[in-house]
This record gives structure tokens, sequence and C-alpha cells, in this order.
């Protein structure tokens, strides 16, 4: 293996020579420099992996050298030392890009470990991030085959969440390959889990926290005490918020984060419409059926959401001063951020933003978006390159210095499929791929979950003989017409509908401006 070269630049080095000795002890090639003109001179010449850089030589000065090192090696680190501890030339040199900031006298064990911060980073960082993996792997097992309530559940969820997070970042598709297959366990135990306790909830006081139920619980008590602005983006996956975290605390403190669940079908029309309005699809339909669609009337399914949440307000006896967007386009996003000044005397603004939604839609459609978000990582990656470069960031930018409490929240997630599952119906039959629903259905039963009496799930019927079937794990429903074609163009694309943790179990969440 080469040997680590490190360039050393100081108008004193002979005064150094223990330090490099040391470093050449530990197998490190130490390249000495009398100046920032030579150090530049030599960077022409030599490969080296890291500067030490002197702050204050004659001729130009350490941070005229940091200045030119940049703008022709802009990857390579530099480690600024410096007798001096004026902030303002520390903030200087951090500008620049530094890697790490020493203060004269250094001692060798200082040198040593900025080198393992700066160039062992990634290979220490990957052991240990496996060895600590390791070790929760058996846990996270052992939960799998003991864990038997909501709150349960969802904990073990952003656990493995957590992991995923962590173990993308280094370089072991062994360790992965571990944890998708743990992810695909955990599924399909959850998928048994909703077998057994998803009718309850609907009549048990220990149910978790649902789309219908969320205003109640957990909106309401947070819009009563100052200006708010909830924004609702569709079809938020709980892995993509916690990618979106990182951007938002430059603005917003978190104060608090709950994991409620998505009602079935994990679906727009159903979850949010419940949302806003605060009842179950049924009682939707019987107290508003002029606002409520079943999945075979025609017209938009999500046309009456400002209505039903007008409705909530009133039966709630909340007196506020508010306003609804639905954002579907960037041009709407353009308009409402340049103007959000305008919702400064509201008590509570409501976003519902589309884009995340409109996104797995369009991976199905397009293959360049199959390329790009070909993976959960791509996926979430492809999200938050969305989210940084959005309206809506610029629109939480400006609800910061407007100084509004901020709540994010989610209707449902989604699942990237992989396996087909055969499903007859007659031609009332609903299209979703991860639901469905309609008289006579005929599918395999493996990893299916029935609904025959749909009313015990709070939910309306086409007709009389009508049911709800919902896929659960990656499952998505083909129909045997023309079925190797159709299971090609939607294998690998992100579904939502049915039952998995990734479409349920969703973030709710509340920040305080900074």
């Amino acid at each position: 293996m080469n040997k680590i070269t490190i360039l050393w630049v100081d108008d004193e080095i002979d005064l150094l020579k223990p330090h490099i000795l040391f470093l050449e002890n530990k197998n490190y090639e130490v390249v000495p420099c009398l100046s920032g003109r030579e150090a530049l001179e030599t960077l022409k010449e030599k490969r080296v992996d890291i500067v030490f850089l002197d702050e204050n030589m004659p001729g130009i000065s350490g941070l005229e050298t940091l200045n030119e090192i940049k703008e022709t090696h802009g990857s390579l680190p530099v480690v600024m030392i410096t007798k001096s501890e004026e902030e303002l030339i520390m903030e200087e040199a951090i500008g620049s890009k530094i890697a790490d900031y020493l203060i004269k006298p250094v001692n060798p064990n200082q040198i040593l470990l900025s080198l393992k911060k700066n160039l062992d980073h990634s290979r220490l960082v990957s052991e240990k991030t496996t060895a600590n993996y390791q070790q929760e792997f058996r846990k996270i097992a052992m939960d799998l085959s003991m864990v038997d309530s909501h709150e349960e559940w969802a904990e073990l969820y952003k656990k493995l969440i957590y992991w995923e997070l962590r173990l993308e970042e280094i370089e072991d598709s062994g360790m992965f390959e571990i944890l998708e297959s743990q992810k695909t366990e955990a599924n399909r135990q959850f998928g048994k889990f909703i077998d057994n306790h998803y009718q309850d909830w609907f009549q048990n006081k220990d149910a978790p926290i649902m789309s219908h139920t969320l205003f109640g619980k957990l909106i309401q008590p947070e819009i009563t005490d100052r200006k708010t602005l909830l924004i609702v983006i569709d079809n938020l996956r709980y892995d993509q918020w916690m990618a979106f975290e990182t951007t938002l605390n430059t603005y917003y403190r978190k104060q608090k984060e709950t994991p409620y669940y998505s009602i079935l079908p994990t679906a727009t029309q159903y979850a949010r419409n419940s949302i806003f309005s605060g009842l179950t699809p049924l009682e939707m339909e019987k107290n508003y059926p002029h606002w409520w669609k079943n999945d075979t009337d025609d017209g938009g399914k999500n046309l009456y959401e400002k209505e039903f949440f007008d409705a909530q307000l009133k039966r709630s006896k909340l007196d506020l001063k508010w306003e609804y967007h639905k954002i579907s386009s960037l041009k709407q996003g353009k308009q409402l951020a340049q103007n959000f000044r305008s919702q400064k005397d509201n008590d509570l603004t409501v976003i519902v933003y589309n884009f995340v939604d409109m996104l797995s839609h369009s991976k199905t459609e397009m293959d360049v978006l199959k390329e790009l978000a070909a993976d959960d990582k791509a996926y979430r990656s492809l999200t938050l390159s969305w989210f940084k470069n959005s309206p809506l960031l610029e629109i939480i930018q400006q609800a910061q210095l407007l100084g509004l409490k901020l709540i994010v929240t989610t209707d449902h997630g989604t699942i990237n499929v992989k396996q087909p599952s055969k499903v007859i119906g007659d031609r009332e039959t609903s299209l979703n791929l991860r639901y469905k629903t309609g008289k006579s259905l005929t599918y395999e039963g493996k990893d299916v979950f029935e609904a025959k009496d749909p009313k015990k799930l709070y939910l309306p019927t086409i007709n009389v003989s009508s049911s709800f079937i919902f896929a659960k794990n990656d499952l998505f429903f083909a129909y045997p017409n023309n079925y190797n074609h159709y299971v090609s163009y939607y294998r690998n694309t992100y579904q939502h509908g049915g039952v998995s943790l990734e479409e349920m179990i969703i973030p709710f969440v509340v920040l305080e401006p900074k």
C-alpha cells in the first residue's frame, strides 16, 4: 500500500523536525516546504494526500496560499495551523473550507488525530458502523419475534430506517443486504400484525393515532396557542422525512415527532380526505355524499379537502382565521412563495404539496426517472434534491421569518413493488396496484389482507357484494390479460394503497422557528 504523503508548509520547518520524525515512524511521508509559493510549486509536480499549512508566513500568507490551493485542488484536505486565536482568522479559514484548524504549539498526537479524522475517517466510520449494526442485528431479530403493539412496530421501523441511512453511507454491500432481508422479514411480520389487529383499532381505546384522528389528537392541540403553518406533503415516507430533516434544521428546531398510522387503503383519496374531514371513509360517504367519491366514480377524488376541513373546524368549535392551498405545480409553488407574507395574519395556513406523489407516479411512466430512482437510496436522494431547490423550502424560510410554528406531516407512504400477484375482477374493479375493491375478486391467497365486509374497516362499498383486498410486502396486483407486459412495466416502481411499514407508519412533526 502507498504511503500517505503530507505536504507540511511552515517557514520554521526546522523546528518541526521531531513531529516529522514521529510521523515518518508511523509510516507517513512528509514533504517539507518553507513558503506558500514553494508549496504551490510542489503541488504542480507531486501528488499529496493532505496539507498542513502555517497561517503566518512571510511572502504570501497561509490564507492566500489556502485560496490558491483550493482553486486548483478543490478536494485536497488542508489543515490550518496558527499561533493566532483570532476569531476572524478562524472564520476566514473555515469559510475557505479547511479540513481542520489547530493552534500552536501542536503536539504529535494532535497531528495524528487530524490525519485519522481526515484520511481514515471513511474506513473508521465504516468499520464502527458495521460492528455496531452486527450487534444491533441480533437485537432487531429478537424484537421481530416479540413485537406486538403499534408503538413497538413504529419504534422498530424507525430503528430499521436509522440503520438503513447509516449503512448506505459506507461501502459494505453485505451488511446492506442483511438489513434489506430484515426489512423484508419485518414487513412479513407486520402484515400478520395488521391481519390480527387493524379491524379492532376502530373500536379500541389503545388504537394508534390514525388518519381520521390525526387532527383531533395531534394537530388541534398545536394550533390554538400561536400562528401555525401546516404542511401535508403527499406520499412522504418516513425515511424521506429523515433525509429532509437536516435541511430544515437550519431554520427550525424540532419540538415533537410522533409516528402515526395511515388508514387503509393507504391512498390519497382515503387517507388525506380522512385527515381533513376527521372522519373515516364510511362516515364521509354517509355524511357528505356530495363531496365523497368512490374508486369507480368519475372525477377527482380530493376536490373537497378545504370543505371537509372547514366542516371539521366547525364541529371542533374552532374559530380560526385560516387559508388552504394545494400546490400541484412549480408555478403554483413559486407564486405562493413570492406572496407568502400575505399569510402572516392567519392563525393557520394549510398547504398540501403534491410533488412527491407526482414523482412516484412519474417514475412508473418515465424511463429517465426509473434510472434516477432505481432503489430507496436513489429515491431518497432525488426527493431531497427536489426539496433543497423547491418553492416549498422557500415557503418554510418565509414562515421562519414570520415566526410561525411549523407542522410537517403526510397522508401515506409508498413502497417499491417487486413481486406480481394475479387478481381477477369485473369491469367495476378499482385500478390501484396495491389494493382492489369490487365484487367477485379472485386472487392468489399469499400475502393479501382481505376485507370481505368493508364496513368493519369503516370503508364504503361500491355495491352490496363488494370487498377490498390489500397487497402486503412488496406485491403488486396484476391481471392475467397481457400479464408479462404489465409485470415488466410496473415492477420496481413506487406504489401505495396496501399494507407495509413504508406505507402505513408515517411522520407527524412539530417545529419551532430558530
